[in-house]
């Protein structure tokens, strides 16, 4: 075997095995006993090793340095276990354990915190993590920029400068979109339930099928804070229902859904190699949120939602399909993002990244961060947090160590904007296949354009070779801005 052979056969095994150590995750999050989680944490952490050792294995150095691709397929593959290689080498095995035990362990006690609305209980743990994540940080960074570090786990190149430039960029146009909003005499009906929830899971497998979510090679579970795990031949999504109020729901599986699509239709030709997955967090939003908002919560798909609602739920106080539609889009200061409106989405957004920062670089402390909090969110949206569970407790990021990973869904909103517009001159009949339930039109040129070549091109690469044009935030704004004049009569 030459060495490129060698290679891949030993990553395809630690891919492989990444994927039983995300089963285990999923598990946790769905089905998995309360009273497994301290076995559970010590089963990722030895599973958290023997995938460090592979990853540092010196023959996977040894073969990279004899290695010479054939192709650009091959020097994709090359470059993504280079890249792997070299960043798990600077973290010790003993610190990528302990991440995996203790976050394990973190992601229950929050789960009890928030229900209880209870900062103080999860505080310490909280804190925990985010020691054992600075020294990760720290070790990845070698006297660079600690953040910048974390984030490129998620949006590998991608820099908190260049991300805080964008959303600077957005801020204003959002902010005086949401004030012309918010001063407009018309207003958006609200729903009246209660809606059950059994109920609501068919609609939602129903909306998840109109987007080609593949049911032999994926599940829909309910968990604590929707998710989706796995890639190719089993990728998994979960949503969560509330008798009061069943958008949560659906949208939040349209979106796992745009994420379970993307892992699904990645080439097969990729399967079990670093190509066989989405390249990068903020492409993975791209997808999630065009599925969710540009496509799902447009005027086409709610009348086809409109009618399935309502004959599962009766009229739920509307008065039909354009009230159904407005409903949808209603825009208010709410206090949780994964149910936010599209305008105040990327505030949300902004709120967390720049407080990540802050307790990444050591800005802000554990002790402080729920004030802060509650400060910035009464700035940013002019409310009060009234209980924890509406405010620092309610993502589960944080608490599971996700320190990087907020801005790419603000990038993948931004993103979104570039391919909706694309999407939209060179497949004429999406809406109206919409219209019927049907979003293959419109899915089929995203898996053509993006999601068939996993991690073959760079971030920022696929979407300019799907879009023939620079990214830019012009596009998401100018559709927000003319979706919710139209909805508000500004």
């Amino acid at each position: 075997m030459n060495a490129y052979k060698k290679l891949m056969s030993h990553t395809r095994e630690t891919v492989a095995l990444k994927q039983v150590l995300g089963r285990l995750n999923w598990d946790q999050e769905t089905v998995m006993p309360r009273g497994a989680a301290p076995q559970r944490a010590e089963e990722l952490a030895a599973l958290e090793k023997v995938l460090h050792a592979r990853r540092t294995d010196p023959q996977v150095a040894e073969w990279l340095a004899e290695v010479t691709p054939k192709d650009a397929v091959a020097d994709a593959q090359v470059y993504q276990i280079r890249r792997s290689h070299e960043r798990a080498t600077k973290v010790p095995a003993d610190l990528s354990a302990e991440i995996a035990r203790v976050t394990s362990l973190s992601q229950g006690i929050w789960a009890e915190a928030r229900a209880r609305d209870d900062f103080a209980a999860f505080a310490p743990t909280l804190g925990e993590v985010l020691n054992l994540r600075r020294q990760e940080a720290d070790a990845l960074a070698q006297g660079d920029d600690r953040y910048d570090a974390l984030l490129d786990d998620y949006e590998p190149g991608e820099s908190a400068a260049n991300l805080t430039g964008m959303f600077a960029a957005m801020r204003p146009r959002l902010v005086a979109l949401r004030e012309k909003i918010l001063g407009s005499e018309t207003t958006a009906p609200a729903v009246h339930g209660p809606f059950n929830e059994p109920l609501q899971m068919e609609l939602a497998e129903a909306c998840a099928r109109a987007f080609g979510y593949d049911f032999d090679f994926g599940r829909l579970d309910k968990a604590v804070h929707p998710f989706t795990s796995g890639q190719g031949q089993d990728s998994r999504i979960t949503t969560r229902t509330s008798p009061d109020e069943p958008f949560g729901c659906f949208y939040s599986t349209i979106h796992e859904v745009g994420h379970g699509c993307y892992e699904q239709n990645v080439s097969a030709e990729y399967l079990l190699t670093p190509l066989g997955e989405g390249v990068s967090m903020g492409v993975h939003e791209s997808q999630s949120r065009i599925y969710e908002n540009q496509l799902g919560r447009g005027r086409a798909f709610t009348g086809w939602l409109h009618g399935r609602c309502q004959s599962a739920f009766g009229d739920m106080g509307l008065d039909g399909p354009d009230s159904f539609y407005a409903a949808v889009n209603a825009v208010n200061p709410g206090y949780i993002r994964t149910e936010a409106d599209e305008v105040h989405y990327n505030l949300h957004i902004l709120l967390r990244f720049d407080l990540e920062q802050a307790l990444i670089r050591g800005d802000l402390e554990v002790a402080d961060l729920e004030d802060a909090w509650n400060a910035r969110f009464k700035a940013d949206f002019g409310v009060a947090v009234d209980k924890a569970s509406n405010g620092v407790l309610q993502d589960v990021h944080w608490p599971v160590g996700l320190f990087g990973y907020f801005p790419t869904y603000s990038l993948g909103n931004v993103y979104a904007g570039c391919l909706f517009e694309a999407l939209k001159a060179d497949v004429p009949e999406w809406e109206t296949a919409l219209a019927r339930g049907d979003a293959s039109p419109a899915t089929d040129w995203l898996r053509a354009k993006i999601q068939t070549h996993g991690a073959l091109y760079r971030p920022r690469e696929v979407i300019e070779k799907a879009t023939g044009k620079p990214i830019s935030v012009d596009p998401l704004l100018t559709y927000l801005e003319e979706k919710f004049s139209d909805l508000y009569n500004l």
